[in-house]
């Protein structure tokens, strides 16, 4: 059996398809698993031991390299990842993805089945050889990839949905993380920042709550992110009156999932670390405003969902001129929520399919 699963990104749709593939190959333990995925998340899967290959597609780096006169060049990696993927006839070809640029991909392999999901959209479904796997758009992203695996009659078994973490990666987080004095006290991250605007909290909102965690809880606080955050978590730094860490530009994806199976609780917006928390048993205290976390919120019992309760949310905008779900959101609800959970100190759970 061979099979090949296309799930290009974002980050939290990568993470949320870990679970399928462990469903998979528990059922089928000789069958050859390849993944389709893009650039940006490919570190999330790259050595997972149940893999036998990662075929990275260079999307976004080729439509520079074309903006950017590089035409020719741009010619010889399509060729080389086209004739990459082309190279093996698999039995059965998974679209998780449901988008046109993973549909065409699923119709340039080479397969005998061709499935994807009933919520496929931008015609994706064109390209599949037999009828969708009927999921609802109110499940969450887990339990909807999981479907897929009812569908091929597979045994609902236990899973965790951990991103492996190489030996390298740990030895860099537990040097940085001794750099900094952390490790005699719980430690909880914030990660402040999200791609949609209308998923922001305020700058005020999360300096007050990274002070009140510092002086209440006796904790030190974490601020997580890429290089290109640091303008705003520096902000937040500066205006707190108690001092910080700051991780955001110094971490992997692989070095930030294992931190954050260091740390007693997480704070964040809804964004890609928020699913790799989640997935490595750090409870997540998340922050929601327009869009639905039954749908994309961090998966499992142990985390807890901070909301405003406003009428118009979810909307899915990604701009809005008042932000009132997020702008309400209060501070003393989100201190309330990690309180909860460094007090009753949770154990790591993940929640099983139940079939």
């Amino acid at each position: 059996m061979r099979i090949l699963i296309v799930k290009l990104s974002a980050i939290g749709d990568v993470v949320h398809t870990l679970p399928l593939l462990e469903v998979i190959k528990g059922n089928w333990p000789n069958a050859r698993i390849d993944w389709v995925v893009e650039e940006d998340a490919s570190a999330l899967i790259t050595d997972h031991p149940l893999l036998d290959r990662v075929l990275i597609s260079k999307r976004k780096s080729w439509q520079r390299k074309i903006f950017q006169d590089s035409i020719g060049s741009v010619a010889g990696e399509v060729r080389g990842f086209l004739k990459e993927l082309r190279n093996v006839r698999y039995d059965l070809v998974l679209d998780i993805q449901g988008l046109f640029k993973s549909g065409l991909i699923t119709a340039l392999a080479r397969g005998k089945r061709k499935l994807g999901l009933s919520d496929a959209r931008e015609i994706s479904w064109l390209f599949y050889s037999e009828p969708s796997v009927k999921v609802s758009p109110d499940e969450h992203a887990v339990d909807r990839y999981l479907k897929v695996a009812g569908f091929l009659g597979l045994d609902a078994l236990r899973w965790e949905g951990k991103i492996p973490v190489n030996s390298g990666a740990k030895e860099r987080v537990v040097v940085l993380m001794e750099k900094n004095g952390l490790g005699d006290k719980p430690v909880v991250a914030i990660n402040p920042i999200a791609k949609w605007p209308t998923k922001l909290w305020s700058v005020e909102g999360f300096s007050k709550v990274a002070d009140r965690l510092r002086k209440d809880f006796c904790c030190d606080v974490v601020f997580t992110g890429s290089s290109s955050d640091l303008p705003v978590i520096e902000e937040i730094a500066a205006m707190m009156k108690m001092p910080s860490v700051i991780f955001a530009g110094e971490t992997g994806l692989k070095e930030l999932a294992f931190f954050l199976s260091r740390c007693s609780a997480m704070v964040t917006t809804d964004t890609g670390p928020m699913h790799i928390a989640a997935a490595m048993g750090c409870p997540v205290v998340a922050l929601f405003g327009p869009t639905a976390p039954q749908r994309t919120g961090p998966y499992g019992d142990c985390h807890t969902v901070v909301t405003a309760g406003v009428t118009c949310s979810p909307c899915f905008r990604k701009r809005c001129y008042h932000m009132t779900c997020m702008r309400e959101i209060r501070t003393d609800d989100v201190i309330a929520a990690v309180g909860a959970i460094l007090d009753r100190k949770p154990s790591v759970y993940h929640k099983e399919n139940d079939g």
